[in-house]
C-alpha cells in the first residue's frame, strides 16, 4: 500500500470519528484508537509533506451543530489540541514552537487536568451573561443558553473589574457519582460521564437539563473587548475571582516539570470525582500565544499529554460490510459483548481488507481490545485462533451486486455501481442534507431512505422539490400535515448557503469541510469556483496549475475535482441547483480591511522571521499564500537569497515586497 493511499485512508477514517463522537455523542471508536490513527497520519505527513492535501481530516473541529438548536456562529473559533503520549513527543511538540516563533530557553506552561465533557463558550455583554453555545464544528455551535441557565454555579453577573464584553470557554462535565446516579434512575443508560453530560446539555427540554446534575469548569478566553491579563494563569485567577469554578489541580509549571506533573495526575486519575483523559498544557505568556496562533484544527501554543488506553478481550462473531457514498466498502467486526473499563463494546471497525489480512483477523477469534473512554474499541491482536477461514472480502457490492474493485493506489474497495447503486445515492443524499451541508432539519436517513424508495429523490437538486409531495407526506405513515409542512419549511431556510458548505455539500471525493473552505476562501464566489473547476480540467493548464498550487490542495485533490467536473451528471445537478439555491459569496468580515484581504501571496528566499509564522500572520488576514507565482500573484514577498520566484515576478510585473514592508502592512 502507498504512503498516499494509506494517509486518505486513516483521514477517512478519522473523519467519520469525529462525526459520530461530536455530533451524535454515540463514538464509534476508542479514544486511543482515534489518536492512534492520527498519530499514524501525522507520521506519514513528517516523512512525505507533499501530501498534507490528503489530511483533510486532520484540521476538522468537533461536528456539526445539532439540527433542533438555534446556532450561533462563534466569533473567534473554537478549536480543537493537539495531543501527545509520551514524553518524547511533549518535548518535541515544544521544540516545534521554539523553531516557529525562533524561541529560546525552556517554556513557562500552565498545567490543566483535561475533563472528559463538552466544551462550551458563555458570553458576557455589559457584564452580565446573554448566551451559551457548544462548540459544533468549531465556527458554529448550537445555542444553549436556556441549558446552562439551568447550572446553579453559573455566575449570572460579573464585577466591574470584568470587561465590558468577554467571551468565557469551559467545559461542562457531569461527575462520576452524579453519572451512577442518572444511570440508577433512568432505563436508558449512558454510557460514561461524557456522553450523559453531553445528552443533557444538548437536550431541547430544558426542563430535562435541569434535573440532571451539571457542573463547570472555565479555563479559556474567547474575543474581548479589553485585556483581563498578561499571562494565562493571572487570567484563570481573574476567573476565580469572578466566581467561576476553576479546576484546583491546575499548576503553573516550567516545561521540564510536566513529566513529573503527568504522573502525579495520572496516579490520582481514578480518585477523582470526574473523568480525565489527560493533561493540557499551555503556554502561559499571552503575548507568546498570539504569536504562535492556530494551525488547522489546533492552537500552536497548547496541547494534551493523553493517557493509556485500557484493554479487555472478546470474541469476534461476525464481520459486516456497509457502502458509503463514494462506493466504499468498509468493515466492521460485531463482537460478543464485553465491558471494557465500565462500557459496554459489541462492535470494532476494521476500516479496510488489508487492516483484516495484516492482523489475519477470522469469525470466531478471540481478540484483544483496546479502549479510552469511548464504546468502539481498536482490534490490537488475536488471542486465540478461533479456527474459522480466512475472510474473503467480497468482490461485489452487497447492496447492488455491481463489481467492486480496488485501485493500485487506493486502500479501499469501491463498488462500480455508481448512481445504480443505491447504498451510494441514498449515501449522497445523506451528506448533502447533513450538518456541515445544507443542514436540513427532518431530511435524516431514514426519511431520505424513505423518500428515495418513494421515487421522489435521484439527486441532491430533488430535495428542493419535496415540497411538491407535501400534501402526499402528509398522508404517509408516521408524518401529517404539521410534519410536512415543517419539512417544507425546512428545505425554504435552506435555499441560501454559503459557497464553503455548497461545496462540501456535494460530497466531491477527498473535499471535506476543511478542503471546501480552502477552495471557497480562495475563488470568493461560486461563478469563479465553478469556472476554475471547468477549466482545470485541463492537465497543464493555467487553472490546473492554480487549483494545485493552493496552499493545502495538491495535485491528488485537484485530480478528484476536475474528475467531478468530467461528469456530465454532476454538471447536471449542478445546473439544476443554480436555480433552486443561492449561492454566497466567502467573504470574511474580520480581514475585509486588511491590505491582504483576497490577494495571493508567494514567499520566497530567507526571512528573518519563521517562515510559518509569517504564512500564517498572511492567512489570518485573508491572504491566499501559493507556492508558485503567476499572473494571478498579487504580493510576493522577498527574503535574502531569493531566486527565481523573484525573478518570475519581475517578468511578470507582480509587486514585490521585503520583509519590512510585509511586516509593516500585517501590522507586526
Amino acid at each position: 500500500m502507498s504512503e498516499a493511499a494509506r494517509l486518505r485512508d486513516l483521514t477517512a477514517r478519522i473523519e467519520a470519528a469525529n462525526a459520530a463522537y461530536h455530533e451524535r455523542d454515540e463514538p464509534e471508536i476508542s479514544d486511543a484508537e482515534y489518536d492512534s490513527l492520527r498519530r499514524e497520519a501525522e507520521e506519514i505527513l513528517a516523512a512525505h509533506p507533499e501530501l498534507r492535501a490528503e489530511a483533510k481530516a486532520l484540521t476538522q473541529i468537533g461536528g456539526k451543530p445539532a439540527s433542533g438548536f438555534k446556532k450561533i456562529k462563534h466569533r473567534t473559533p473554537m478549536l480543537s489540541l493537539d495531543n501527545v503520549f509520551s514524553a518524547e513527543d511533549f518535548s518535541e511538540f515544544w521544540q516545534g514552537k521554539s523553531r516557529f516563533l525562533g524561541h529560546e530557553g525552556a517554556w513557562q506552561v500552565v498545567a490543566e487536568p483535561k475533563i472528559d465533557g463538552l466544551s462550551i463558550s458563555l458570553t458576557y455583554e455589559a457584564r452580565k451573561f446573554v448566551r451559551a453555545a457548544t462548540r459544533g464544528d468549531g465556527e458554529e455551535g448550537e445555542d444553549v443558553t436556556a441549558n446552562i441557565l439551568t447550572l446553579e454555579t453559573l455566575p449570572r453577573e460579573l464585577p466591574q473589574d470584568a470587561p465590558d464584553f468577554i467571551e468565557i470557554r469551559g467545559e461542562v462535565y457531569m461527575t462520576k457519582a452524579d453519572f451512577l446516579a442518572l444511570n440508577e434512575s433512568q432505563e436508558r443508560k449512558f454510557a460514561n460521564p461524557r456522553n450523559a453530560a453531553a445528552g443533557s446539555l444538548r437536550q431541547l427540554d430544558a426542563r430535562i437539563t435541569a434535573k440532571r446534575k451539571l457542573s463547570l469548569f472555565a479555563y479559556a478566553q474567547g474575543e474581548t473587548s479589553a485585556p483581563v491579563a498578561g499571562t494565562h494563569w493571572e487570567y484563570l485567577a481573574a476567573l476565580q475571582g469572578w466566581g467561576f469554578a476553576v479546576n484546583p489541580l491546575s499548576k503553573l509549571i516550567a516545561e521540564a516539570e510536566a513529566e513529573a506533573f503527568q504522573a502525579g495526575i495520572g496516579a490520582a486519575r481514578a480518585e477523582l470525582p470526574y473523568d480525565i483523559d489527560g493533561v493540557v498544557y499551555k503556554v502561559n505568556d499571552l503575548r507568546l500565544q498570539a504569536r504562535l496562533g492556530f494551525v488547522g484544527r489546533a492552537p500552536r501554543w497548547a496541547c494534551a499529554w493523553k493517557f493509556p488506553a485500557e484493554k479487555a478481550s472478546s470474541r469476534i462473531e461476525s464481520i459486516e460490510i456497509n457502502v458509503g457514498r463514494t462506493g466504499a466498502l468498509t468493515p466492521r467486526a460485531r463482537l460478543t459483548p464485553v465491558n471494557v473499563g465500565g462500557v459496554l463494546v459489541t462492535y470494532a471497525t476494521l476500516h479496510n481488507e488489508d487492516e483484516i489480512l495484516r492482523k489475519n483477523l477470522r469469525v470466531g477469534d478471540i481478540v484483544e481490545l483496546q479502549r479510552a473512554g469511548d464504546v468502539i474499541p481498536q482490534i490490537l491482536r488475536v488471542i486465540e485462533p478461533g479456527g474459522g477461514a480466512p475472510y474473503e472480502f467480497p468482490d461485489h457490492c452487497p447492496v447492488c451486486g455491481s463489481r467492486a474493485v480496488r485501485t493500485d493506489d487506493d486502500v479501499v474497495r469501491r463498488c462500480t455501481g455508481g448512481l445504480s447503486c443505491p447504498a451510494q445515492v441514498v449515501e449522497r443524499l445523506i451528506h448533502f442534507c447533513a450538518r456541515g451541508a445544507f443542514d436540513i432539519e427532518g431530511m435524516g436517513e431514514k426519511t431520505i431512505q424513505e423518500f428515495y424508495a418513494a421515487g421522489w429523490l435521484h439527486d441532491a437538486a430533488d430535495v428542493f422539490a419535496l415540497p411538491a409531495h407535501e400534501d402526499e407526506i402528509a398522508q404517509r405513515e408516521g408524518w401529517g400535515p404539521v410534519s410536512a409542512a415543517k419539512l417544507s419549511a425546512a428545505i425554504a431556510a435552506r435555499r441560501q448557503i454559503g459557497l464553503a458548505k455548497f461545496i462540501y455539500a456535494l460530497g466531491i471525493r477527498r473535499i471535506g469541510e476543511n478542503n471546501a473552505k480552502l477552495l471557497a476562501r480562495h475563488y470568493g464566489g461560486y461563478a469563479a469556483w465553478k469556472a476554475g473547476m471547468l477549466a482545470a480540467g485541463e492537465i497543464g493548464s493555467d487553472a490546473r496549475l492554480e487549483l494545485g498550487s493552493i496552499s493545502g490542495i495538491g495535485p491528488a485533490i485537484a485530480t478528484d475535482l476536475a474528475a467531478f467536473f468530467a461528469e456530465a451528471h454532476n454538471l447536471r445537478t449542478l445546473a439544476r441547483l443554480e436555480g433552486e439555491v443561492s449561492v454566497l459569496d466567502a467573504v470574511s468580515a474580520a480581514t475585509s480591511d486588511s491590505p491582504f484581504a483576497g490577494k495571493v501571496l508567494v514567499f520566497t528566499g530567507t526571512l528573518t522571521m519563521a517562515r510559518p509564522e509569517a504564512k500564517a500572520r498572511a492567512e489570518a488576514l485573508g491572504a491566499k499564500v501559493t507556492e508558485s507565482v503567476s499572473k494571478k500573484t498579487d504580493f510576493v514577498v522577498v527574503g535574502a537569497e531569493a531566486g527565481s520566484k523573484a525573478k518570475k515576478a519581475a517578468a511578470l510585473g507582480v509587486r514585490t515586497l521585503t520583509e519590512d514592508e510585509f511586516r509593516a502592512m500585517a501590522g507586526f
